[in-house]
């Protein structure tokens, strides 16, 4: 009997990222690390023990479990993620950072629930839809239901930039399970219209909106952070300056490590490190959708879509708001931004790939 293999290039894909991302943050955080805590590697070795580490160990577990399981325990895991996801509200567990209340806080360790819903959502809906042989208003109706709680909670803490993230997955999902195309047209025109009034009803919001129409607006307020990732990504030129020889990175462009890593990434690789890193995400593109196409098991397709597209919407939005084709979103760039529970969710999601690979 022949043994079944995993995708090895959507593994390497994986690992050149992560490594990306590993270079980036020391490169970036080195000078910052030292002046605050006296080593240059401290927010790297947090990145490595919160992040990678941890991802690399539920990734394997991913990687390992019977699909057959996974699908068996999808409810369980979206229920008990739903219940994280309303206890940053709780006094005492929720932790409120920048005016947001996104993360969990138990002793030392502290994490974001929400985005492990861009596993845990996509996975029941799979699971759900999969099963579903009616096409009727019923099967919307529910569909909707399961949205709700999630769409909640994220509008509360607030998170609009997930919420958008997941809205548009889960409509992709329903498109791809078959149901009738007006199910998904008259849902969307619903879910754009709630999005633009969550938009307009918060004036920073409809601020970043007003910047991305105009620019020139307000170049040292709500602008100052496009304005100057721009011209950290024009000062990089062909080659770029050199890993560590960023210089907007010091005082001049906000969340040099996290949202706007792409702009100091351009800066120290140039073009060429742009083409390459974009490059990556294009062949992890391809090869999950080439694992979709490849399975036969409808609950799997749904799956590696819904994974695959998650991830590549993510890079879309956060390398679209740093060369000024979308609003700015505070979405981190996967494998590669500074944080510890995106990597976590995004290693798991390789490794679930990687599973279904294996099936193929």
């Amino acid at each position: 009997m022949a043994r079944k293999k995993p995708d090895w290039i959507l593994f390497a894909c994986a690992a050149f990222l992560i490594v990306l991302g590993i270079l980036m943050v020391f490169s970036i955080s080195a000078p910052f690390s030292q002046e605050a805590f006296g080593k240059t590697y401290y927010f790297l070795s947090h990145q490595v023990l919160v992040g990678i580490l941890p991802g690399i160990v539920f990734g394997f577990l991913a990687f390992k479990i019977k699909l057959s399981n996974l699908k068996r325990i999808a409810l369980f895991l979206f229920l008990a993620n739903l219940i994280l996801v309303f206890l940053v509200f709780l006094p005492g567990i929720g932790l409120t950072l920048g005016g947001a209340r996104r993360w969990i806080k138990i002793g030392p360790i502290s994490f974001q629930p929400s985005e492990f819903l861009k596993i845990t959502l996509f996975l029941y809906l799979a699971a759900w839809l999969e099963g579903k042989r009616e096409r009727n208003l019923s099967t919307l109706g529910t569909f909707l239901a399961i949205l709700a709680p999630a769409s909640l909670a994220l509008t509360l803490q607030p998170d609009i930039s997930t919420l958008s993230i997941l809205i548009l997955i889960a409509f992709l999902l329903y498109f791809l399970a078959e149901t009738p195309i007006w199910h998904t047209l008259l849902t969307g025109a619903v879910a754009i219209s709630g999005i633009f009034f969550l938009i307009s009803a918060a004036s920073y919001r409809m601020k970043r909106l007003l910047i991305f129409l105009t620019p020139q607006l307000d170049p040292m307020g709500a602008g100052f952070q496009i304005k100057q990732a721009q011209i950290s990504m024009g000062s990089g030129g062909l080659f770029g300056k050199g890993l560590g020889m960023s210089m907007q990175k010091f005082g001049f462009l906000p969340h040099p490590i996290s949202d706007s890593i792409f702009a100091i990434f351009c800066e120290e690789t140039g073009l060429l490190g742009a083409l390459i890193l974009m490059t990556l995400f294009l062949i992890f593109l391809i090869r999950g959708l080439k694992i979709a196409k490849k399975t036969k098991d409808k609950f799997l397709k749904l799956l590696s879509c819904g994974i695959c597209l998650q991830i590549i919407l993510q890079a879309f939005l956060n390398i679209g708001s740093m060369v000024g084709v979308l609003p700015l979103t505070g979405i981190p760039l996967p494998f590669i931004s500074y944080g510890g529970t995106h990597i976590v969710v995004e290693l798991i999601s390789v490794g679930i790939l990687l599973n279904i690979s294996k099936q193929t």
